[in-house]
């Protein structure tokens, strides 16, 4: 059946498993919403284009699938562009698909016109491409989830010209049979467990890529010592003894690293902000095992790299090492001594926010997931908040834009229908994204937003102090937070003490709409 364009791509992305586009609709982009009901799509209307980003952000990194955004030429694309960029550094499969104009270079003064939004698209995507024809649409859909599906993730952009979108079109072709992602076989491990059976002290490093429900086995099995990126966070779950934890931006931790005798490190980047340092520390052997090439020759220099899927290398090292001898070089007095001074240390770098953390994460269940902001609360959280579940905290870590925790846990909320999702923001970073509050209280999600409001940009001023700069921009005047909930629909709660912080996160799982919890330093 011959539909518009813009109809087809709906269906065509329904058939790939696509559930729920977020976005806002246009004069330009109206044909794409033409077939989303039709479709049996739901689409979440955001209030402004980079939380319908961030949505589709927060929707894939719970979901497991890629999250899918319609917006329109110029200002609409231009305003997903951070989540984009989001997107890009924290490796989430993001499909932005946008209209864009039939004629950009001959005729001006149209509305919503650029000079060149492809292109300015494609400096915070993987790729960003222009669709002249229903097939080369249909095409490029297409490679985008092959691509998902084989290579690192990463946000794709697709164009549309707006005449395109309303003409006639036949269907898409079916979806393609699945291509297979590069596996490690037994054989490749091989290297690796040559080198497990010397060693004495093994140490992991596991990041977001991890994708594997068998590390806490693996290590076990080994012996061995682990880290973990902030992203990879709950990899082996709780209290494992030899887990130094999310601790990788510790000074000391070089120490620890460099007194491992091999080092491996699966799915992690140990990009900047992984380490906050140049080096990882090691003096051992290090090994890589990566989907992506450009980890694999980074300045790391590895001396073993293994370009496979962290699933499939942890399922062969697991059968490769089950009768393994376990190592005996780490013990977990050391690991323990070594997490109490770094929790100290963090604590004394921002100090108060480490008790209200340790009340927050009691009051939570165990697999909430959570979506946090640039915030101080977060910085601290992040290293002594040790999860019970992979996958579990998300945080925009390397763009390292404000404005992310809202609409990207109410993202994960649609995906989590009956699971317990919370935010985590700070009062300033809260201003970017607020008015999305409206889109939780429609969908009626039972969102615990916790608001750290210490009233001022104070990671920003306790830099400027460090650099002997006078502080100045730093503080904003705010809003009455609770007042301003109220007034979208929300409820919101201002608790005293830590105990009235516990309940009202309690009560705010059970709510049917967000609640917001407004959290000042004085509650201590």
């Amino acid at each position: 059946m011959k539909r518009p364009l813009g109809a087809q791509i709906s269906h065509m992305l329904r058939d790939r498993g696509v559930d729920v586009i977020f976005g806002i609709p246009g004069v330009h982009n109206q044909e794409m919403y033409r077939g989303i009901e039709e479709a049996g799509i739901t689409h979440v209307l955001a209030r402004h284009e980079q939380g319908a980003g961030f949505m589709a952000d927060g929707y894939a990194r719970a979901s497991g699938k890629p999250g899918v955004a319609y917006v329109i030429t110029g200002p609409g694309l231009c305003n997903i562009m951070t989540p984009m960029g989001q997107a890009y550094s924290d490796s989430v499969p993001m499909l932005v698909l946008s209209s864009c104009l039939d004629e950009a270079q001959a005729q001006r003064g149209q509305l919503h016109q650029m000079k060149d939004q492809r292109a300015a698209a494609d400096t915070v995507a993987d790729w960003s491409v222009q669709a002249n024809t229903a097939m080369a649409a249909y095409s490029l859909v297409e490679r985008a989830f092959e691509e998902f599906e084989l290579s690192r993730p990463r946000p794709k952009h697709i164009q549309v010209p707006i005449a395109q979108l309303e003409a006639g079109a036949d269907p898409a072709p079916f979806p393609n049979q699945p291509a297979l992602r590069t596996q490690a076989l037994p054989p490749d491990v091989a290297p690796v467990v040559s080198l497990l059976n010397i060693a004495r002290r093994p140490l992991f490093v596991l990041g977001g890529g991890c994708r594997s429900n068998h590390w806490r086995q693996i290590l076990t099995q080994l012996g061995a010592a682990c880290f973990t990126t902030y992203a990879g966070r709950g990899m082996v779950g709780l209290d494992y003894a030899l887990d130094f934890g999310a601790m990788l931006p510790r000074p000391g931790s070089a120490e620890v690293i460099a007194s491992a005798d091999l080092v491996i490190a699966v799915g992690a980047e140990l990009g900047d902000v992984d380490l906050w340092r140049s080096a990882l520390g090691y003096t051992a052997n290090l090994v890589r095992i990566d989907l992506d090439p450009e980890v694999l020759s980074d300045r790391h220099r590895a001396a073993v790299k293994i370009q496979a899927d962290s699933e499939s290398f942890a399922r062969s090292l697991w059968a490769a090492t089950e009768s393994a001898k376990p190592a005996s070089g780490w013990t977990p007095e050391e690991v323990a001594e070594a997490r109490a001074r770094w929790r100290t240390e963090v604590d004394a770098e921002r100090p108060g926010i480490v008790p209200v953390a340790d009340a927050l994460r009691a009051a939570m269940p165990a697999d909430t997931m959570i979506y946090s902001d640039m915030t101080q609360f977060a910085y601290v959280a992040k290293e002594v908040w040790d999860m019970a579940y992979p996958h579990h905290w998300h945080h925009p870590t390397g763009f390292g834009t404000l404005g992310y925790a809202l609409p990207a846990g109410i993202g994960g909320a649609v995906a989590r229908r009956g699971k317990p999702t919370a935010v985590i923001a700070g009062d300033y970073g809260f201003h970017y994204t607020m008015q999305e509050l409206g889109v939780a209280v429609e969908l009626g999600l039972p969102l615990p937003i916790i608001l750290w409001d210490n009233g001022k940009l104070k990671e920003i001023e306790d830099s400027m102090v460090r650099g002997q700069i006078a502080p100045n921009a730093v503080v904003a005047r705010n809003p009455d937070f609770c007042k301003l909930a109220e007034a979208f629909g929300a409820l919101s709660a201002s608790p005293t003490n830590l105990s009235e912080m516990q309940n009202a996160v309690r009560a705010a799982f059970q709510a049917p709409v967000p609640t917001l919890i407004h959290v000042t330093p004085n509650i201590l």
